[in-house]
């Protein structure tokens, strides 16, 4: 058996916030949106699928004692941060801030048409430490591109928690046999759609805890794209 339980988070049953230049689509309970039952999927808090029309964005505002993770997928987005950053995070590039301590920082799209992107919250191990920024661009060549991991394999970056990231783009129609993964696990879908295992679509969420005790292996089954390809992440949760 492969989990011994699913969460299911189809896309138009997430909460939604729209104003005169954001378009934002919660996963999780944010904001003035709140429902008990969907305050997460183990230390993952948020995922937000935002997008920022041009030369809008969100100004100076302060975080602590958080893991956020952006990942680019149309645009591009001007940060500043109190840490002295000021960076121009384009598609396909990651940005890491850990909150920690207190930092407070601007994402605005300077860009001339609207931008895309999906904002992820992780919680922390351990809070207090010290604020850090990174960004850095991935090639998505096929296959299984790390974006996160705690020993920074192939590249990936790491956070203040043991959380490892992947980012696919599958071709239509073809399959893709995802990594060995231990205990919890939640696949989000950015683009196009999966025919197989589960039928997901643009926006959709899945998580899954392993079978058997805590820590045991989740072999999932392999993912085949649609005739519209496929751009999804995958976490691997502690």
């Amino acid at each position: 058996m492969f989990a011994t339980s699913i969460t299911r988070r189809p896309a138009a049953e997430r909460f939604h916030s729209q104003l005169d230049w954001l378009d934002s689509w919660h996963s999780f309970s944010f904001s003035s949106h709140y429902d008990p039952a969907w305050m997460g999927f183990g230390p993952l808090r948020v995922i937000n699928d935002d997008t920022i029309a041009a030369g809008r964005g969100f100004g100076m505002h302060p975080h602590r004692d958080m893991e956020i993770i952006t990942v680019m997928v149309e645009g591009e987005l001007h940060h500043r941060d109190s840490m002295g950053h000021a960076e121009v995070l384009r598609a396909g590039e990651v940005q890491r801030m850990s909150a920690g301590t207190g930092v407070v920082h601007s994402e605005i799209n300077g860009g001339e048409q609207p931008c895309r992107l999906l904002q992820i919250w992780i919680e922390p191990s351990s809070t207090g430490i010290a604020p850090a920024y990174e960004q850095k661009p991935f090639e998505l060549l096929g296959g299984w591109t790390r974006l996160l991991d705690p020993q920074r394999r192939e590249g990936a970056m790491a956070i203040h928690r043991p959380v490892q990231l992947w980012r696919a783009r599958l071709q239509p129609g073809e399959q893709l046999e995802p990594p060995a993964l231990q205990g919890a696990a939640w696949l989000q879908m950015i683009d196009g759609a999966l025919e197989q295992p589960w039928g997901l679509q643009r926006g959709d969420g899945l998580g899954w805890q392993a079978a058997g005790s805590e820590g045991s292996a989740a072999p999932a089954p392999p993912l085949t794209a649609s005739a519209a390809g496929a751009d999804l992440l995958l976490f691997q949760l502690d």
